[in-house]
């Protein structure tokens, strides 16, 4: 098994680096550039994604002719932990969720004409957009066949109804994917439906606060009251809303995973950096047997991660849905970001609980990333069905092709 990565990764892994060093660090570290939700403000981020344009480092997860690198998932695991060395990093480069798996399932889905119309906008940086899939129950949430919002097809026009909630970035997108139910059919039930926001027929109802630190546009309530959509804004066709779900979470669920390694390594550096020089009782923090353990239990948990977002990362591209290594991924990175940002804490004391670092900032962000795109249980019953079903063969390696 060959772990090297290319050249060409790596160049683009080392000029994130230093971009993230000397550009975003020090934005990051002046308190000026938050916003109220604990994110970076636009007229901040706006100079450094002219920045990142400029050297090449914008949406290097994108195909060439559709603005990017075609990095793959490989190329894009390496890239994006190290765009996640700060907590504004990804949406510098324009590869922070929701708009980097709106992207990716535009790319994949759309015609070329829905391309030009709802993807190229995003991939400028001119507009963000949303996916509209939750719903507060008995709507759908982990399981999309629970999805009550409905799309009526009355003539050549489709009449959207319903309630979804906690949809990341609703309050600033201009461009939505929303889900709804098209039939009761239980695999070609649902369709994707494309609409922007100044179109007539829904509403954001509110806001809803968090516990965490919010992505731009936070997480929302969205009221759709007969949205009259014409035909042209289904996405892939209609009846395939669960193939849409399928090829856009998969992914996404990974490039989650992927940025918070790079969340997590930064917990571990604040941590190090903080026992390296704190003395207590004659003794360096970092000389302590107990310390090291907990750093060094860290480093292993973050390794691990690391490694099962590669094979994940791997499969995908090589055509696989790869959906036990993937709930693999998101279980193991989830709790290892909660845990990074406890240890972190811990070890910094109450400098650590305090605002003076980004840990806590962490810590409250981490939180939801055990529930977001599948809770823990769920992806651990989707591991159990893949043993049912493959018994012994859930651990088989896969021979090459002679």
């Amino acid at each position: 098994m060959d772990f090297r990565i290319s050249p060409q990764i790596e160049d683009y892994r080392a000029r994130i680096a230093q971009f993230v060093q000397d550009e975003i660090l020090p934005v990051e570290a002046n308190r000026d550039s938050w916003d109220e939700h604990g994110n970076i403000a636009k007229d901040w981020l706006h100079p450094l994604r002219e920045k990142a344009k400029a050297q090449g480092l914008w949406c290097l997860q994108l195909k060439p002719e559709t603005g990017g690198q075609g990095l793959g998932k490989v190329g894009m695991a390496v890239c994006y932990e190290e765009m996640n060395r700060s907590i504004f990093g990804p949406v510098v480069f324009n590869s922070a969720a929701p708009d980097d798996g709106n992207m990716m399932i535009l790319e994949q889905a759309a015609t070329d004409a829905q391309k030009e119309r709802w993807l190229a906008p995003i991939v400028s940086g001119a507009v963000s957009s949303s996916f509209a899939m939750t719903e507060p129950a008995p709507g759908g949430g982990s399981d999309p066949g629970m999805m009550q919002t409905t799309a009526t097809k009355v003539g050549d026009k489709y009449i959207l109804k319903g309630r979804k909630w906690f949809i990341t970035g609703a309050a600033d997108a201009s461009h939505f994917i929303t889900l709804a139910r098209t039939s009761d059919d239980p695999r070609r039930g649902l369709t994707a439906f494309l609409h922007h926001k100044d179109e007539p027929g829904w509403k954001l109802e509110r806001r809803i606060g968090i516990m965490g630190p919010e992505e731009h546009g936070g997480h929302c309530e969205l009221i759709y009251d007969d949205m009259e959509l014409p035909a042209d804004r289904v996405l892939l066709g209609e009846g395939l809303g669960l193939k849409v779900t399928q090829m856009r979470l998969g992914p996404a669920r990974l490039t989650h995973c992927m940025r918070w390694l790079g969340l997590a390594k930064r917990c571990a550096e604040i941590a190090t950096d903080y026992a390296e020089n704190r003395y207590g009782f004659g003794v360096r923090l970092a000389d302590r047997e107990s310390i090291q353990i907990k750093l060094g239990d860290l480093a292993m948990g973050i390794e691990t991660g690391r490694l099962l977002v590669m094979k994940a990362a791997w499969a995908l591209d090589q055509g696989s849905f790869a959906k036990k290594e993937v709930s693999m991924a998101k279980i193991h990175t989830a709790n290892l970001l909660h845990k990074a940002a406890d240890v972190a804490i811990q070890i910094n004391g109450a400098r650590g609980y305090s605002t003076d670092t980004v840990l806590e900032w962490i810590y409250r962000y981490g939180r939801q990333a055990r529930l977001v795109d599948g809770a823990d249980e769920v992806h651990q019953m989707v591991l159990n069905r893949h043993l049912a079903d493959e018994g012994r063969d859930f651990w088989k390696w896969q021979p090459a092709e002679i």
